[in-house]
């Protein structure tokens, strides 16, 4: 896991963001209405398939997409279709919580991921190699 957040590029992190965002939004908001689920995932696999294909054939041949951003072509529409169903009516405005409090927490768990990010980037390696390197200086 260390090396995983040491390794995570701004713009991952800031999808994981999304994700802590959505997840907030979902704790507060769930609704277990089998209908809403079925057509977040419906949604989903129709314009997660569009994705793949306008990504994977763009060109005139094939382009390899790995697992994890196809799996994201899937889940950001499960997730934007769910979010927009479980917030109607509500009173958000656009993405935001109706109250201070719930903007407050969603925005201190993604700050909070974000300075784990950040220790894990600043922390020594424990890779062999780097503590050699640490000990010349």
């Amino acid at each position: 896991m260390l090396g995983y957040l040491r390794g995570l590029p701004g713009p991952r992190a800031l999808l994981w963001c999304y994700l802590i965002w959505y997840a907030f939004a979902v704790t507060r908001y769930f609704d277990p209405a089998p209908a809403l689920w079925a057509s977040s995932l419906g949604l989903s696999l129709i314009i997660g398939t569009g994705l793949y294909v306008s990504t994977a054939y763009a060109g005139r041949a094939r382009t390899h997409v790995g697992f994890w951003p196809v799996f994201r072509f899937y889940l950001m529409p499960f997730c934007v279709s769910s979010f927009a169903a479980l917030i109607k009516g509500h009173g958000f405005v656009l993405i935001f919580h109706p109250n201070l409090a719930d903007n407050v927490m969603a925005l201190g768990a993604c700050a909070a991921f974000l300075l784990v990010v950040l220790a894990c980037k600043r922390a020594p390696s424990g890779s062999p190699a780097a503590a050699s390197a640490r000990m010349r200086v």
